[in-house]
């Protein structure tokens, strides 16, 4: 099971990208928006939007965990 290694949305926050600059910019989608918020993975894309918004790897951001 893929899990986020720490909280993405207070990440974006911290480095000045609050939810409503993420709608407004479209940097994220609110579908995308709500995953972070529910901690369930987001797509690629998003995943894409975020390594680049936090200048990380994917591998910085998501783990895997057996079940």
């Amino acid at each position: 099971m893929l899990v986020y290694k720490f909280n993405v949305l207070q990440a974006l926050r911290d480095s000045g990208y609050n939810t409503t600059r993420l709608r407004k910019e479209k940097l994220l989608g609110e579908n995308s928006i709500q995953y972070l918020r529910e901690n369930k993975m987001v797509g690629t894309k998003a995943l894409n939007s975020i390594c680049k918004l936090l200048d990380m790897q994917p591998g910085n951001i998501i783990k895997y965990i057996e079940e």
